[in-house]
């Protein structure tokens, strides 16, 4: 070694030492050290993770130490629960009730041509109604001589009077024929039978009578004789409102227990370490608690409107939830960076189109029915042909865009460790939920879905409960499954994985032995502390 020494002493010894200056290669490498120091006590905040590059560290699913069979367990269970749902449905009674009065035996003595004259008024009074009823329909059928085997359509207008029976008998006016309420209804015709027509219809029961006087103006004009007119009032069956209502209440009392079980364990961990299943899954169980609405026995409590229409809105709210959940599941799992502009902003323009088109046709519906029980939407065909449009195309949309971020999802992740995992329990039951439903709504409206009005027309296909029960059963049970899969694994509080959601950093290795444990991997992760992981590496 050269060491720097005085020139008088390099003079009496004969030699001299030099010390070594320190190069620039030297004095770089110092000042990285020193910054590799002072960059490691803010390594948490400065290095990717959930405020940053969100590469977010979230909490270990049970997803991910469940074994196959587990899995199929838990899928088993929710198609049993599902078919057991239906099985109650089933052995339930059928959705309405109905009864019928028939022209004839209101006036025997009327001719075909005194049957069919509007100065032959019919005078109809509705069974005795409770709450329970929900609704009333009055729909008119018709019978004709015609022998031939064309189609016949043909307008008929339908002057309407009603009356509601107070408890003391007194009548109280609700529907005055020469105000202009009533409407034009089509008939159409094939052979003697003609199809149903809806004259009125009350959203609401305020009376337990009520008093229909009808007059058909137009009949005598056309070719065929009218044989006979058979009037159906049909109700909601007051058993099926039983049923409804006792287990829309156990699905609301299982919700909200899942919905504490669900935040108790999620409460040891910081919200930014949810992964993005997690924090969804805390906003559908609310959703869903109302979606099973806690309101729902006000509609037989009082006589209002408001009840009904809040519960329309809540199903919807719930439905349009579910459907965001989808696109920002499969986008946001291989997407860093989330920002409400550019990530959240476009879905909830699509799916909030989809939500307030429902609402407004519900509402539409509903206010038109409110001033004129006569209303129907073939009277303002333009406007709901205008808003069916609207909700097919959005509705299109809504499924191409799906459909795109599904197939980046699988090309980009299908091969990652535990990603693969998360997408096939994803596209597995949400395509279960949507093959139901839309079979579900085959059976419900068949091809008139797309045609007929299904917010206020009673379609008599719906022959039991079991329809009802499946859908809601479906839904809950769809939630429960996924509330249970994502919630974090049963370990030990110190063994609590934590694990990394972002697709560039491959998450967590398959093994168990690679998994990062919670917290742990912090102090490892620093310059300053690299002995003391290679010392633990060494004591394993």
């Amino acid at each position: 070694m050269r060491l720097r020494t005085d020139p008088a002493q390099a003079a009496n010894i004969g030699y001299a030492y030099r010390t070594p200056s320190s190069g620039w290669a030297a004095r770089v490498r110092h000042v990285l050290v020193q910054f590799s120091d002072y960059f490691s006590e803010f390594n948490r905040y400065i290095a990717p993770a959930y405020h940053h590059d969100r590469c977010e560290r979230s909490v270990q699913m049970r997803l991910y130490t469940m074994h196959k069979r587990e899995l199929m367990v838990v899928i088993l269970t929710f198609v049993a629960c599902v078919f057991l749902a239906v099985l109650v449905g089933l052995c339930g009674p059928p959705i309405t009730a109905q009864s019928e009065i028939r022209a004839t035996s209101l006036r025997p003595s009327l001719s075909p041509q005194e049957l069919a004259s509007a100065s032959t008024p019919m005078v109809l009074r509705t069974p005795a109604l409770k709450s329970y009823h929900q609704q009333l329909w009055l729909i008119a059928k018709l019978q004709t001589d015609n022998v031939d085997d064309e189609l016949y359509d043909r307008a008929v207008h339908i002057g309407v009077t009603a009356h509601g029976i107070m408890e003391d008998h007194r009548p109280v006016l609700i529907l005055k024929a020469d105000r202009g309420h009533n409407r034009t209804r089509h008939l159409h015709c094939k052979l003697q039978d003609c199809e149903e027509v809806v004259i009125m219809h009350l959203g609401f029961l305020a009376y337990t009578h009520y008093m229909v006087e009808i007059r058909f103006y137009g009949l005598e004009s056309h070719t065929f004789n009218v044989k006979e007119i058979t009037f159906y009032f049909r109700t909601y069956n007051p058993e099926f409102t039983q049923i409804e209502i006792w287990f829309r209440l156990i699905f609301l009392i299982m919700t909200f227990v899942a919905m504490m079980m669900y935040a108790h364990a999620l409460r040891k961990f910081p919200s930014h370490d949810w992964s993005i299943e997690q924090r969804w899954l805390s906003l559908l169980l609310p959703l869903l608690v109302f979606f099973n609405d806690p309101i729902f026995p006000l509609m037989f409590l009082t006589s209002s409107w408001v009840p009904g229409m809040l519960d329309a809105v809540l199903q919807a709210t719930f439905l349009c939830a579910l459907l965001l959940f989808w696109l920002c599941i499969y986008h946001g799992l291989r997407q860093n960076e989330r920002r409400w502009g550019s990530f959240y902003a476009p879905k909830l323009l699509l799916v909030g189109l989809l939500w307030l088109g429902a609402v407004v046709m519900a509402s539409w519906q509903k206010c038109n029915e409110l001033h004129d029980p006569t209303f129907n939407h073939r009277v303002d065909a333009a406007d709901y042909n205008g808003y069916k449009a609207f909700l097919m195309a959005v509705g299109g949309l809504y499924a191409v865009y799906l459909l795109f971020l599904m197939l980046r999802a699988y090309t980009d992740l299908r091969s990652m460790p535990f990603f693969d995992m998360r997408l096939r329990f994803l596209t597995f039951f949400m395509m279960v939920v949507i093959g139901v439903t839309l079979t579900l709504a085959g059976m419900r409206y068949g091809a008139g879905v797309l045609e007929d009005d299904f917010v206020s027309e009673l379609s008599t296909t719906y022959t039991s409960s079991a329809h009802f029960m499946c859908f809601y059963g479906l839904l809950n049970f769809y939630t429960f499954a996924m509330a249970y899969v994502y919630s974090p694994a049963q370990m030990q509080p110190h063994d609590q994985a934590l694990t990394k959601d972002n697709p560039a950093f491959s998450m967590i290795n398959e093994s168990d032995e690679e998994q990062v444990l919670y917290g742990s991997d912090d102090e490892c992760r620093r310059p300053l502390n690299l002995s003391r992981c290679n010392e633990a590496d060494d004591s394993d």
